[in-house]
């Protein structure tokens, strides 16, 4: 029997099972699928040589966690790369709005020049970034109440006047941001573009403190990658819980999680094997499978069945990776050291494909977020070409197509082909010859997604939607704001729990901490164990 068992070898799995092996207890995770990773996983998906992030990429988080820093991954082999520019938005006529990560007067001044007095408000935001970024993501990492973020936020602003201009921002929609803001159209975009990164529409309310929060992160941080693939940051942590005595078990699939006594006692995987927990279960799963699949209706409260049922995932998502013989022949000269790429002609650009997605089409023009790595890690391809992928939403149920291809969301090949032209000529707009420089490409629909991945149920990558409505306590629904669930001894450690999508472990150490801070976990102080502080985020 061990202490805890933990469903799921994804990031906030891997962090959460770190956690409590540091605090001396047993642990086994149990990974469906043949390797651990989630959706942080690498591999040559084009052809031969061409190392491909299969899921998610760039690592802001991994950098900025209070969570991933504490762990000291570097030591476990990790190793961060990064572009001189972090990211960028390309303009049309050879221009590019960019963020030099480390450099705000170079980012400034990029700026200025494409619109007078843009790149003095960029440097203002980036002041104002500076004083409240270290208590905002803090409190945001932490589970509730998040007293010592709070109590940063409180002593950087001061004043109740300030306070209540973050309250302001925290509402506003970044398309008013960029107005009241800024003058011309690239500074808009790179905040505009962030936001709906971070799954915030152009009108959406809390699209500009998002869009703030991965500006911010990307001139101060940057938007690194691994050294190698992202599974370098799996293998880290696999690593790191192997040093501290913890184990994993892949191809394990859990059928149903054993609630004995009303409480977690273990999970049967589809094998039939039962694998018991003596002091607590963790899920890095998605809420829905969780307590619908795994746990089943009738170990849950009326309130629960409930807010299930209003839980939202966020958008499907189509990922295409592409083996260029060559750099991306990008008009502007910026983007050729540029890692992180969002493609779309204007915030209106953005506004209509997401209006389309609202009215479940496929938007005729798509929103790209898009990364290359020659330049930043040259071990991803052969010498003097260019690994680069790029992904978009859809509807989770598609009703129509704006785009004349008749897409219907069956996702079969043709349609997967007919999206991933319709991707390519968004690339090719401001990078003409980018087609010919193709040696090879990779469709992922969100079935595909889902396959490899059953969190990313329709290709939904967030774990559900991070609009406010289904953020901070209100995750995954009212009255299930922390770890905790209403089953005891079971806790969700996934970023369907707060504060959901990205690498940042935040999700798991909320539910390691939840975990050794109930009763049970007394067990394992008098057993000589110890309880993390600094990696949990308390």
């Amino acid at each position: 029997m061990a202490d805890a068992v933990v469903v799921g070898a994804g990031p906030n799995g891997l962090v959460a099972a770190n956690l409590l092996a540091d605090a001396g207890w047993d642990v086994l995770v149990l990974e469906a699928e043949p390797e651990p990773g989630g959706a942080v996983r690498s591999g040559e998906t084009t052809r031969p040589g061409f190392k491909h992030d299969r899921f998610s990429s760039f690592y802001p988080l991994v950098a900025a966690s209070p969570v991933m820093q504490g762990l000291e991954l570097e030591r476990h082999g990790l190793r961060l790369c990064r572009a001189e520019a972090a990211v960028a938005h390309p303009l049309g006529g050879g221009r590019a709005a960019v963020i030099y990560q480390g450099d705000l007067d170079r980012t400034c001044a990029g700026l200025e020049a494409l619109e007078p007095g843009d790149g003095e408000a960029f440097a203002r935001w980036m002041a104002y970034w500076k004083r409240i970024g270290p208590g905002l993501v803090e409190a945001l990492m932490s589970p509730f109440p998040p007293v010592r973020g709070v109590l940063k936020l409180g002593a950087a602003l001061r004043t109740p006047r300030r306070m209540g201009e973050l309250a302001r921002l925290g509402m506003l929609p970044v398309r008013r941001f960029a107005e009241e803001e800024f003058a011309g159209q690239g500074s808009a975009l790179l905040f505009a573009g962030n936001a709906l990164h971070a799954d915030y529409a152009p009108e959406t309310a809390g699209g500009g403190i998002y869009g703030l929060v991965l500006v911010g992160l990307a001139q101060e941080v940057g938007y690194p990658v691994a050294e190698g693939g992202s599974d370098s940051v799996t293998a880290a942590l696999v690593r790191r819980l192997g040093a501290a005595g913890g184990r994993i078990e892949c191809n394990a699939r859990a059928e149903r999680i054993l609630v004995r006594g009303g409480r977690a006692a273990g999970v049967r995987t589809a094998d039939g094997r039962e694998h018991h927990a003596g002091r607590a279960v963790l899920a890095d799963v998605g809420a829905p499978q969780l307590f619908e699949q795994l746990v089943g209706a009738e170990h849950l409260p009326p309130r629960a069945r409930q807010g299930l049922r209003r839980f939202q995932y966020d958008h499907g998502t189509v990922k295409v990776d592409w083996a260029l013989g060559g750099p991306v022949p990008w008009e502007a000269p910026e983007m050729a050291h540029t890692g992180t790429v969002h493609i779309a002609e204007s915030v209106d650009a953005l506004t209509l494909a997401m209006a389309r997605i609202a009215m479940r089409q496929v938007p005729e023009r798509p929103f790209l977020v898009a990364g290359q790595y020659a330049r930043m890690d040259p071990t991803r391809q052969p010498a003097g070409a260019e690994t680069f992928w790029g992904y978009t939403h859809v509807p989770r149920e598609v009703r129509g197509d704006a785009g004349g291809d008749d897409l219907r969301g069956r996702w079969d090949e043709r349609e997967r082909e007919a999206m991933a032209d319709r991707m390519e000529a968004e690339v090719e707009r401001f990078a003409p010859g980018f087609r010919d420089r193709v040696l090879g490409r990779h469709v992922s629909a969100p079935p595909d997604l889902e396959a490899a991945d059953a969190n990313l149920v329709g290709g939904a990558i967030n774990g559900g939607t991070a609009q406010l409505h289904q953020q901070l306590v209100l995750r995954p629904f009212p009255g299930m704001g922390r770890a905790t669930t209403p089953v005891p001894r079971l806790f969700l450690a996934s970023a369907s729990a707060h504060p959901g999508g990205g690498v940042h472990g935040a999700c798991g150490a909320n539910a390691a901490r939840a975990a050794l801070h109930t009763r049970w976990a007394a067990d394992a102080r008098r057993m000589g164990g110890r309880v993390p502080v600094r990696a949990s985020g308390t």
